[in-house]
């Protein structure tokens, strides 16, 4: 397991920040009502309000953001604005050993999952798969079990997903225990053959993604797949993968049949269906955290990610 962060204190400071896209104004403004509500208090980063096409300011604004965020000893957290596209920009040029000496919580997923494969890999501690600002907290859509796994930065919880949370399947038996990583399959996917692609060895991957079609998922799995990292992975946890509808091309394997070809023969335990990813509600995760994976009872237990 990765060294946890220290968990959040009512009272503490929260970094906001855009790594990605910029993140829409209104719905960033009504999700700091929530951060209230949880006693914290928050610091907009400067990528909040900058706007450079698709992304949130330039590569340089959105690293410095980053950086500052992380040197700054008042902040005891991170969590992220939105995603969208861009974090992989400068992932090359972080400062990893700056973020190793000031580890704390950092929230984020979708485009983030760059981040955080990059940060568990060379920074070395655990960070949360989990709903943004934007993105989910400050819209209607955003559910009250969703929000209730805020709580586990406050106290070093004990996740347990089951059938309450979520319809949830098994793809294949068995049982089994390692780290948790992954996260937004074409993030995964675009990492492999750089510095920052995923360790999978003796861990359970989580797949996410949304809008993807058919087609489009099979080439990153089959990407993953030529790249060996089902080879020695522990379990799979398939997330939740919403609009992946066929539309550019009519007939078309359906999504389980695509998931069916790459991992029907791997004799590992895989769940599918779980509520992690674009959706609600949402199950965060503590990325770098030990888990229990049993198919065959349908449940996923995971020790605590802050200490």
């Amino acid at each position: 397991m990765k060294r946890q962060p220290k968990r959040l204190k009512r009272g503490d400071t929260i970094g906001i920040i855009a790594p990605s896209s910029p993140p829409n104004q209104k719905s960033l403004e009504r999700s700091l009502i929530f951060l209230e509500d949880l006693g914290l208090n928050y610091k907009l980063g400067e990528s909040v309000n900058l706007m450079n096409g698709y992304l949130a300011g330039t590569d340089d604004e959105r690293l410095a953001d980053l950086h500052q965020m992380f040197a700054d000893p008042n902040i005891a957290g991170i969590i992220c604005a939105c995603g969208g596209y861009g974090a992989a920009r400068y992932t090359d040029r972080i400062n990893f050993d700056l973020i190793a000496h000031h580890p704390k919580i950092f929230w984020g997923y979708s485009d983030i999952t760059f981040l955080h494969t990059a940060i568990g890999r060379y920074s070395d501690f655990v960070t949360f798969h989990g709903p943004m600002l934007a993105s989910d907290v400050g819209k209607d859509t955003f559910q009250t079990k969703s929000a209730e796994m805020f709580e586990q930065l406050f106290e070093p919880i004990v996740l347990q997903y089951n059938a309450s949370f979520g319809s949830i399947e098994t793809f294949h038996p068995g049982q089994c225990q390692g780290e948790l990583t992954g996260g937004n399959l074409s993030l995964l996917s675009s990492g492999i053959g750089t510095s920052f692609e995923v360790n999978t060895k003796g861990k359970i991957l989580i797949m996410e993604d949304v809008d993807e079609e058919p087609y489009r998922v099979d080439g990153m799995l089959n990407q993953l797949r030529l790249a060996a990292k089902f080879d020695e992975v522990a379990g799979i946890i398939i997330g939740d993968f919403s609009n992946a509808k066929p539309s550019k091309r009519k007939v078309s394997l359906t999504l389980d049949e695509v998931f069916d070809h790459y991992l029907g023969k791997l004799s590992i335990p895989i769940v599918k269906n779980v509520k992690i990813g674009h959706c609600q509600p949402h199950f965060a995760v503590p990325l770098g955290a030990n888990a229990f994976l049993d198919a065959d009872e349908k449940t996923i237990t995971i020790q605590p990610g802050v200490q």
